[in-house]
């Protein structure tokens, strides 16, 4: 009754920002559309800008409607779904590029540059960004001094999903592939992710903005705004995934840029977008913890299922049983092994420390003036480096981490964010 009559009193402010988030999203889809429908073919950096910017938009509508949905689905695994659903865009643009690269080998190394791009992406920039605006929000709020991110308890389960991953992660650049019995694996162990979630109870959604305004509706027409929303952005990112992906290629041909690198930096971008910004604004709301939890679940996402995927897609497109990877990719995949798991190592104590974001972040921006193969390794040598230390310093913490995943269940919970010195000793970079 009480939630009923807020979401009443609500609607007269949130109609307006319902109505005016909707209409901007539908006039930045629509050119895209219009030139899919059509069949025109622009210059290919027109297409890149008008298919790139209505993935954008898609991309914020789903998850608007996945945030929304939670008022109404119950249990792990219906969030853990409306989850997936929201990073369709990434997944969308990187399945076609493994789907094509089984009867063209030119597209291989795309569909490992835009996994590579949006897993670095995701821990080097969203999680830096997030546990910085958290502390610093609460060190304003408090007025003392605030060097780091509590997780809660029930993180360990996901960190302890993505530790699991993240070591079996350096068969791929061992291998120099993504054969499909490994892609089967960790499909099975995100599978077990899934279920893990299940065995847990969501909390009580706590909405902002045009997915506040969405929340706010009337039961039955909040559902079906919700899956009208659904259905247009994913049709809208089906529709463009294709030339995007294309685009993304064709513009870098056009403007002399490689290709390799729009496509695992600028896609990410498109697809990261909305989910950076919601946990940005949750962590300046002082739902940090939150925002972190929601950023490792995706990077648990994007590292099992995603990398999974990548090698059925292949098969799918005509492809052999394995994804191959040339020596540039083979780097690519070691960088994001090994960024992988000193995010791990850095946090596994469950504290995020400010100096911890910082070194991520730093080690993050210095990759892009390092064009050589000995430059990819001396940083891949730094990240293993710093991991090992953290996991030395933290090392009771490390059989309770790979245990949660048998034991735990998967929850996220808003948390506080400790004061000075709080929560246990400082990690490399802390």
């Amino acid at each position: 009754m009480h939630e009923t009559r807020t979401r009443t009193s609500r609607r007269p402010r949130t109609a307006p920002m319902l109505t005016r988030s909707l209409a901007i999203t539908t006039a930045v889809m629509l050119p895209a559309l219009i030139l899919r429908i059509t069949g025109m073919h622009p210059d290919p950096v027109v297409a890149l800008v008008l298919y790139g910017a209505a993935v954008v938009a898609a991309s914020f509508v789903l998850a608007w409607a996945a945030e929304a949905a939670q008022i109404d689905v119950s249990g792990g695994l219906a969030i853990a779904v409306l989850a997936l659903i929201a990073v369709l865009p990434e997944y969308a643009v990187d399945l076609y590029y493994a789907f094509v690269a089984g009867h063209d080998p030119a597209y291989a190394a795309f569909a490992a540059a835009n996994m590579t791009g949006s897993n670095r992406l995701l821990m080097g920039v969203g999680w830096p960004l997030v546990v910085l605006i958290a502390v610093a929000v609460t060190a304003r709020a408090s007025g003392k001094p605030v060097r780091a991110l509590a997780l809660d308890p029930g993180n360990r389960v996901e960190l302890g999903f993505l530790l699991v991953a993240g070591v079996v992660a350096f068969v791929m650049p061992a291998t120099g592939q993504i054969h499909f019995v490994f892609g089967l694996a960790l499909l099975a162990w995100f599978g077990f992710y899934l279920f893990k979630l299940t065995r847990g109870e969501p909390e009580e959604p706590d909405l902002i903005g045009t997915a506040a305004a969405i929340g706010a509706l009337p039961t039955r027409a909040r559902r079906s705004v919700v899956v009208a929303l659904f259905v247009v952005a994913a049709l809208v990112i089906l529709a463009c995934a294709e030339p995007f992906a294309n685009s993304l290629v064709d513009a870098g041909t056009r403007l002399g840029i490689d290709q390799f690198l729009l496509v695992q930096w600028l896609a990410p971008l498109a697809s990261e977008a909305p989910e950076f910004i919601i946990a940005a604004l949750f962590a300046a709301r002082g739902k940090g913890t939150a925002a972190i939890a929601t950023l490792i679940s995706s990077k648990v996402n994007q590292w099992t299922l995603l990398v999974g995927s990548l090698p059925l897609a292949y098969m799918a497109g005509g492809g052999s049983a394995a994804l191959p990877l040339d020596a540039r990719q083979v780097e690519e995949m070691l960088l994001t092994a090994t960024q992988t798991l000193m995010g791990i190592a850095l946090i596994f104590a469950l504290r995020f420390s400010r100096g911890s974001a910082w070194l991520l972040l730093a080690l993050f921006v210095v990759q892009f003036p390092i064009t050589s193969t000995g430059g990819r390794l001396i940083l891949s040598g730094i990240y293993g480096a710093v991991a090992l230390a953290a996991f030395v310093v933290h090392r009771r913490h490390l059989l309770a981490t790979l245990a949660a995943p048998w034991r735990g269940t998967a929850t996220i919970h808003a948390g506080p964010v400790h004061p000075d010195g709080a929560g246990g000793p400082a990690h490399p970079g802390g």
